[in-house]
């Protein structure tokens, strides 16, 4: 075997042994390096004559391609293998079922506005909507809310810029005028059958902390006809509580007050009688009769007919009936905490 026919048998079984591509790159030093057998074969051919240096450099160059084929094969082998190795390891079984989308679910405060909307509903009362973005007279003239009331200060109200007289509503009061004015004109010349709307919806004040939020959800009711009275109400927000928080063991108590709109005003508290809020009075709404200016401003003929109307906190009713002590929990849009509500 001469020297050259050694040398590749060398490299084929060297380059067979190296088991990955940095050690492939060793092995190639050792024939094909500065200091190579092939590059000293190279190096010698100075000292031969012409003949003899042209007929062993063609010997030389073709033992390095062969040797080069050798071990450009040899990587080619090992990427493969490397690669199969991989996609083995990440290997995705597409046969496996897939995570899908959970669905999604009511937000606390919606099932709270749906628990009330449904509870009305069985007592004859409809659902009534109204703008968000209302107009002074709806939201506080209206309402006989006087020009020099706090409520209409800009400290508290949220005022359209460049647009006079427009706000973000800070009730859904707007909503029982805008109902008594369909009303009165539906039944213009007739006997007015009574009226009976709640209005729920988001309203805005300047206001935030942990019971208070610049947008919250409030609910308006309302009972207009003839010979509707304070006892009527009374037995309305009554039966409301003790199904709402489906207990019979809770006391109601209604506190004289006073709102522009409603003639006389009571605001309304009440305390479970067992539990861990046993004892403890809590308010709840604010209620009274309808002023006899609001029921004209609402088309209604106020020496013929009478009515209550109440006004209750979304946010408020939800934290009492689920034990939660942060109003801005529910709009920092945490599923951790939203997701307790879904069962």
């Amino acid at each position: 075997m001469t020297q050259l026919e050694q040398i590749l048998s060398d490299a084929r079984a060297a380059f067979a042994e190296a088991a990955d591509l940095p050690a492939l790159d060793q092995v190639k030093a050792r024939f094909l390096g500065k200091s190579g057998s092939l590059t000293e074969l190279l190096k010698g051919l100075g000292k031969l004559d012409a003949d003899a240096r042209r007929a062993a450099g063609a010997e030389i160059n073709q033992c390095k391609a062969a040797v080069e084929a050798l071990l450009e094969a040899r990587r080619d082998a090992l990427r493969n293998a490397q690669l199969a190795a991989q996609l083995q390891a990440e290997a995705l079984d597409v046969t496996l079922p897939g995570r899908g989308q959970q669905s999604g679910g009511l937000h606390p405060v919606m099932r709270t506005l749906e628990r009330f909307e449904n509870l009305f509903r069985a007592i004859g009362f409809e659902v009534a909507d109204g703008p968000e973005i209302e107009e002074d007279w709806f939201n506080f003239t209206a309402l006989n809310t006087p020009e020099n009331h706090p409520a209409r200060s800009m400290h508290d109200t949220f005022y359209l810029k460049d647009a006079p007289g427009v706000l973000l509503r800070t009730h859904t009061s707007p909503v029982q005028i805008r109902a008594m004015k369909l009303h009165a004109a539906k039944h213009a010349g007739g006997a007015m059958p009574e009226l009976r709307i709640i209005a729920p919806g988001r309203v805005y004040r300047v206001d935030s902390d942990a019971t208070h939020s610049p947008m919250f959800h409030q609910v308006e009711g309302l009972w207009v006809g003839e010979n509707i009275s304070f006892a009527g109400l009374k037995g309305v927000i009554i039966d409301f509580l003790q199904r709402f928080f489906e207990t019979d063991e809770l006391q109601v108590r209604f506190r004289p007050s006073f709102f522009p709109f409603t003639e006389p005003s009571a605001e309304i508290d009440f305390a479970f009688m067992s539990g861990p809020n046993k004892g403890r009075w809590l308010e709840i709404a604010g209620c009274g009769m309808v002023h006899p200016n609001v029921l004209t401003n609402g088309g209604i003929d106020a020496s013929c007919y009478t009515g209550f109307a109440f006004g209750m906190g979304l946010d408020r009713l939800t934290m009492l009936r689920y034990g939660i002590n942060d109003l801005r929990l529910f709009f920092e849009n945490d599923l951790r905490f939203l997701n307790q509500f879904q069962n």
